[in-house]
């Protein structure tokens, strides 16, 4: 294991931890913690980070049907197991919104924002071993919560009362990951994971942005591969 990736297989666990001593909001029937049941494909995939990548790409939290059931960032099912080779038995919470079942590699749902992002890696490195000695994924807050509806709800709209204390705990992560990793640059995957980069890290770091490759984003459905290729070769990332 090498020392990077054993300093991101830390500061998974830490985060996680520090998350679960938080009370979650009134407001939220379910919050999901993909590192802690779903910890060792999350390990795995930890364990493929390399030392001063060209880029760190960071996103915004796990989607119902990617990392929440994978424990990778945009983890779709297909992509992990075939791009990045991962597939672990994954243990299921005891308590699950019945709309929003954790079944693992065993979901038949396809995340369409993971399916976009890593068939571009896929289509621009080749191989995963190319990805990741060019680049790694965090996902700047790793928890999935749930509405009473079984409706996704994003961090920027949580209650500001716990808000405060998720948003510090992230931001300290993604500092520590950027110091382990020591990436030339950042790129938010989104608007809200850039702007979360840029006030938690040193002034001097450089980030950027890619179209978040959500199918809520009406941009994103106009060619998102396309638009991202062409972000990407602008910040240096992609020739």
């Amino acid at each position: 294991m090498s020392q990077p990736a054993a300093s991101i297989v830390r500061i998974a666990r830490a985060l996680s931890r520090e998350l679960a001593a938080l009370h979650p909001p009134a407001s939220l029937a379910f919050t999901y913690d993909p590192i802690e049941y779903a910890w060792s494909a999350h390990r795995a995939y930890c364990l493929m980070a390399h030392a001063r990548p060209r880029a760190l790409f960071v996103g915004m939290n796990p989607g119902p049907f990617g990392m929440a059931q994978t424990g990778v960032p945009f983890g779709e099912v297909a992509a992990v197991q075939g791009f990045l080779g991962i597939d672990e038995r994954i243990t299921p919470p005891a308590k699950q919104h019945p709309r929003r079942p954790i079944e693992g590699f065993s979901c038949r749902r396809s995340e369409v924002s993971g399916r976009r992002f890593w068939g571009l890696m896929h289509n621009a490195f080749e191989t995963r071993q190319r990805f990741f000695r060019s680049a790694f994924v965090w996902n700047w807050c790793p928890l999935a919560f749930l509405a009473a509806s079984g409706a996704n709800v994003t961090p920027d709209k949580l209650p500001a009362s716990v808000r405060g204390p998720i948003e510090a705990a992230c931001d300290r992560a993604l500092v520590r990951i950027v110091r382990a990793l020591e990436p030339r640059m950042v790129i938010g995957v989104g608007g809200f994971a850039r702007d979360r980069a840029i006030g938690a890290l040193p002034s001097d770091t450089a980030v950027h942005t890619v179209l978040h490759p959500s199918p809520a984003s009406p941009a994103a459905n106009r060619g998102w591969e396309r638009q991202a290729r062409e972000q990407l070769v602008s910040c240096g990332f992609l020739e």
